[in-house]
């Protein structure tokens, strides 16, 4: 695989059409786990294993066959597309919905799969990572939520390990809000490409979402490379997030790709 293709654009101006509290994917699928009435979280009666009885709407989250996350273990080597990245700076329009905490990003940063474009909606946090490698988890993971025109989901995961400390993410880290509330917009600006690490390989897979309802049909990619943050950064969204991380899932004879 070919060294991923970015492409920058500088700051975008356009605002998010919408900045509203909902579930880590909400902004990305309609009818999304709030819109179901049911109240669910990460532990005790209304946690992982408790989701797909908790609505008529979460029935994949027992019944699916291509769940996600899961470990990455055992994959194929393929000659994978780049994932073509065409980021640019987004205000920081930012929300703890009670499940995670996520930036809601301003239009027209995209990324390029197989010559589809995803829109980049948001990005939100889970400690520790929900993906494990070789049954390993990383300290945290970020997940970069993208949609097509016609629908289509295509999340890239950002695993985070311990390391020093990562300035790309100082202005997001200044604001984050403690308690579940309002969205709202803090000082500065965030570039999503700074974000990531410098090599973009990835491990890809079709899954779902992680949070309910757990819908299928995910185009996931998770970069193999993590990204660094020192531990008061990652201790400082822990405290806010907890363990927000959903069990990893059975396969079910899928296959896990990577370059």
């Amino acid at each position: 695989m070919k060294r991923a293709k970015f492409f920058g654009k500088g700051f975008l101006t356009v605002a998010a059409a919408a900045v509203i509290a909902i579930s880590a994917y909400g902004a990305a699928l309609a009818g999304g786990g709030h819109g179901s009435g049911a109240h669910w979280g990460y532990e005790g009666e209304h946690g992982p294993a408790h989701w797909g009885d908790l609505s008529d709407k979460f029935k994949a989250c027992k019944e699916g066959r291509k769940q996600s996350p899961i470990d990455i273990a055992d994959t194929r080597k393929a000659d994978l597309d780049d994932i073509e990245f065409h980021y640019g700076a987004s205000k920081i329009n930012i929300i703890n919905n009670g499940h995670t905490v996520q930036v809601n990003y301003d239009k027209g940063s995209y990324i390029k799969v197989k010559g589809k474009r995803y829109d980049l909606l948001q990005f939100h946090f889970h400690t520790p990572s929900e993906h494990t490698v070789g049954g390993a988890h990383y300290k945290a993971e970020m997940h970069l939520v993208h949609k097509s025109s016609d629908g289509k989901l295509a999340v890239v995961g950002v695993l985070i390990a311990e390391g020093k400390k990562n300035p790309a993410f100082s202005a997001v880290w200044s604001g984050l809000p403690k308690k579940a509330g309002k969205a709202h917009t803090i000082k500065g600006t965030v570039d999503a490409a700074r974000l990531l690490p410098g090599e973009r390989d990835y491990y890809t897979y079709s899954g779902s979402l992680t949070t309910p309802p757990c819908s299928e049909g995910v185009t996931w990619l998770v970069l193999t490379e993590p990204v660094e943050m020192s531990e008061d950064q990652i201790e400082d969204i822990h405290k806010i997030l907890h363990n927000n991380n959903r069990p990893t899932q059975p396969l079910h004879g899928r296959t896990v790709l990577r370059d």
